[in-house]
């Protein structure tokens, strides 16, 4: 079973950056087109940034401009770098393939806060 673990989330002031990485087990990483989604407190999970085998990336329009989404095949990890950070932005960030799988992983939580 295929396993994510998200890290990077913390506390940060409105305008702030953070940035999160995703450490994914499996041997066909490379492969697969790889996503950050995020959940907020009584929504549901969305998209967020999208970032395909060949390198495109997608962003959802609340984030464009703002983050910017990377991958290492050589070390199987997918990093979110978020920069102007605003308090809507809080949520549990999690890492999948796109479409996403079955299992999620714990994420990592984002708090935009002053």
């Amino acid at each position: 079973q295929v396993q994510y673990v998200a890290s990077g989330g913390g506390l940060v002031r409105p305008g702030g950056s953070l940035r999160l990485s995703c450490a994914a087990s499996g041997s066909t990483f490379a492969s697969y087109n790889m996503g950050w989604y995020r959940q907020a407190p009584g929504k549901q999970r969305e998209l967020v940034a999208v970032i395909s085998s060949g390198s495109s990336t997608y962003y959802a329009d609340s984030v464009k401009g703002r983050f910017t989404i990377s991958r290492n095949n050589a070390e199987n990890t997918v990093s979110l770098q978020m920069n102007s950070l605003k308090p809507e932005d809080t949520a549990v960030y999690y890492c999948n393939t796109n479409p996403a799988g079955a299992y999620w992983g714990q994420g990592t939580q984002v708090t935009v806060s002053s």
